[in-house]
């Protein structure tokens, strides 16, 4: 893409979701990752009245008096985008294609945490991790991550959601907020998410085309897998067919929603012919 196209764009997307950010999901997004325990800050000297359970038992014993330890609220979280760029999300047949909202979505969730002053960081991936930005602060940060997600080739064919969060798990040690944005037509993520639930808090956002969920009857039609590149001609004229179909997308979808709920994690369900804003704005209320 030509840069003053891809600038464009990036302007085009900014203002959008900058306004989106600032007018509608501040106050929602800080009620609802407002809960963020707390964090060591220092060694004192004991005092009369502090609690017990605080005592530094460690220093006391080295230094010969008591001290305790002082926690304080943490001030700064980390927002971590984990997002699908596997060929399947160059889908679409409403008004846009599925990256193209994913676009949206984590620029919307990017401005939101920089208002609130924490740090984004974003890992690309297809069946492996192929970029991974370092969270920090700023606008020109973020602008820069709109830069990577219209511009973003993936190399890979396929969807490994398992290995990227053990990519994950293994890189990120601090809690963080964590969404994984994908269109989730892969399993056996089960046990990677069970790990990634335990430390962080992770949020699934599962992007769904309608045509995805359901195959038209439209007679014969050449239809190519866009992660293996297989074709093969399908009847959809064969009402079986067309309810094997719905069946294999509802497992998938069932697998989403059982596996991310057992693991403790939520999860937020955007369909292509629907507003993102309504369902981020429903996540959002549900959480404060």
């Amino acid at each position: 893409m030509e840069t003053s196209e891809l600038l464009k764009k990036v302007r085009k997307i900014e203002i959008k979701t900058r306004g989106l950010s600032r007018h509608l999901f501040s106050g929602e997004y800080h009620s609802a990752f407002k809960g963020r325990g707390m964090s060591f800050s220092e060694v004192r000297d004991y005092q009369y009245g502090d609690d017990v359970r605080n005592i530094d038992w460690n220093v006391t014993a080295r230094t010969g008096t008591p001290h305790v330890k002082i926690f304080e609220e943490e001030r700064e979280l980390t927002v971590m985008l984990l997002i699908d760029m596997s060929p399947s999300s160059f889908f679409g047949t409403v008004n846009q294609l599925k990256n193209e909202i994913i676009t949206e979505i984590c620029a919307v969730l990017a401005f939101s945490a920089i208002n609130n002053n924490d740090k984004v960081g974003v890992a690309f991936f297809a069946n492996e991790v192929e970029l991974f930005i370092p969270p920090k602060k700023g606008k020109q940060h973020i602008l820069r991550i709109i830069r990577e997600l219209i511009n973003f080739e993936p190399k890979g064919k396929g969807t490994e959601i398992g290995a990227t969060l053990e990519y994950f798990n293994n890189l990120v040690k601090k809690r963080s907020i964590c969404f994984i944005i994908s269109d989730f037509l892969s399993m056996e993520y089960e046990q990677a998410l069970r790990v990634a639930a335990r430390r962080h808090d992770v949020i699934g956002v599962n992007i769904i085309d309608p045509r995805e969920e359901n195959l038209p009857n439209v007679g014969l039609i050449r239809a190519q897998d866009a992660e293996s590149g297989a074709i093969r001609w399908i009847d959809t004229s064969s009402q079986r067919l067309r309810e094997e179909y719905a069946r294999w997308h509802q497992n998938h979808l069932n697998y989403f929603t059982q596996t991310f709920r057992k693991s403790g994690a939520s999860v937020v369900n955007i369909r292509t012919n629907e507003s993102y804003v309504d369902a981020l704005h429903q996540f959002f209320q549900q959480r404060s």
